[in-house]
């Protein structure tokens, strides 16, 4: 049980780093069309991912 909450816990912070990881690739056009400012970067993959 505990090892499944840690691999869960792991999981979702590569999913996190995956998503900050592209989001920032974009330029800030691109962001500014999906509705995006680059502060809110970190904001978004957390809520995203969170476990």
């Amino acid at each position: 049980m505990f090892t499944s909450f840690i691999l869960s816990r792991v999981r979702a912070y590569l999913k996190y780093r995956e998503t900050v990881r592209e989001l920032s690739r974009l330029t800030d056009r691109e962001l500014e069309d999906i509705g995006v400012a680059r502060f809110q970067i970190d904001g978004i993959a957390r809520t995203t991912h969170a476990a």
